[in-house]
């Protein structure tokens, strides 16, 4: 017998929030570099958390230098919105 389905809405408490946003970011990462590597793709991944800090990932030399751009840009929108 299977898990039950979670229930898609958001979390109240803070730390419960944050620890959920670890486990999730390090999971997805995880399938992003396992897609990358067993389907010989080319994958990228952008994560923003409620803080801002950014977290990325790049599978394939491609999306190196178009990550970096856009993650600049993204950092700098990103920013200048939250003025």
């Amino acid at each position: 017998m299977g898990r039950g389905k979670v229930e898609m809405r958001p979390i109240e408490d803070k730390s419960t929030r944050q620890v959920t946003f670890s486990k999730r970011k390090r999971g997805l990462l995880k399938k992003a570099r396992e897609l990358s590597v067993l389907c010989d793709v080319e994958v990228a991944v952008i994560v923003f958390s409620a803080g801002g800090k950014l977290y990325e990932f790049s599978g394939g030399e491609r999306y190196a230098l178009f990550s970096s751009v856009v993650i600049l840009s993204f950092s700098y929108n990103f920013f200048r919105c939250a003025d």
